[in-house]
């Protein structure tokens, strides 16, 4: 796998030094460049060319939770801060993990594996290789591993989402938007059928009054998404066409 460039953006002298000793030292991680100020970062940020961002959130003028709404679609962030107020906020704009002051490195390559799990990703769907059969999340202090085929669907609670599981098993929660989970799901298997909602397609077995029905848990199919959700059922149905030739 290729380095993921990235680059540290801290207005504490001590801080940004400790980030960019990590990164140097991280094989994996390749070190495009290493700012003081926002401002100082946008031209490189902007370029397109930056995988990771490393973001301190307190700084003069831009901070880093205003730049993070206009860097590119494809990047992600790591924030790096020594308030924890502000973790909701930063998983509000796509961040994949949030580090809290003073890091360690242990804590540095726990989120450097959350995004190189994120890229792997990224580049699967970008070069229409097979797709990751599974997904990473973090949940009580923990990342989890869970198999796609092992999701029957996933609801969205404001921050949060929390992922259904098959057979008996416990639902997971992870703070995390939905619009960020679908970017990690293949469009093959699942579909958004409500602002709160996506269902596995795989694991669709009864749809009544428009509802999917999952043993006692009944998906609403919202006027929104229906038009494309009856478009898929309508491909994957068979139709019982009546034959005129078997009447009186």
């Amino acid at each position: 796998m290729k380095k993921l460039r990235c680059c540290v953006i801290d207005d504490e002298p001590l801080a940004n030094r400790l980030i960019t000793d990590y990164v140097e030292r991280t094989p994996i991680l390749e070190l495009a460049g290493s700012f003081g100020s926002t401002q100082d970062a946008v031209k490189t940020v902007l370029d397109g060319k930056i995988d990771l961002v490393f973001l301190d959130i307190q700084m003069p003028q831009l901070n880093g939770l205003e730049f993070a709404k206009i860097i590119p679609a494809d990047c992600r962030i790591i924030f790096t801060t020594a308030f924890d107020q502000y973790a909701v906020q930063g998983f509000k704009v796509n961040a994949l993990d949030y580090l809290l002051k003073p890091i360690s490195y242990d804590d540095f390559l726990s989120s450097v594996n959350r995004a190189v799990s994120w890229h792997e990703m990224k580049c699967a769907a970008e070069g229409r290789s097979t797709a990751p059969d599974y997904l990473m999340v973090k949940s009580d202090y923990k990342l989890l591993q869970i198999p796609l085929r092992d999701i029957l669907f996933i609801e969205g609670l404001k921050d949060y989402v929390k992922i259904y599981l098959t057979q008996d098993q416990r639902s997971v929660m992870t703070l995390m938007g939905m619009r960020t989970l679908e970017q990690y799901l293949p469009e093959s298997m699942f579909m958004r059928i409500h602002r709160s909602y996506m269902v596995n397609l795989h694991h669709i077995r009864v749809i009544e009054r428009n509802r999917v029905v999952f043993g006692s848990h009944h998906i609403p199919i919202s006027e929104t998404y229906r038009a494309a959700f009856n478009d898929y059922i309508s491909r994957h149905s068979v139709a019982l066409l009546r034959d005129d030739s078997d009447t009186d």
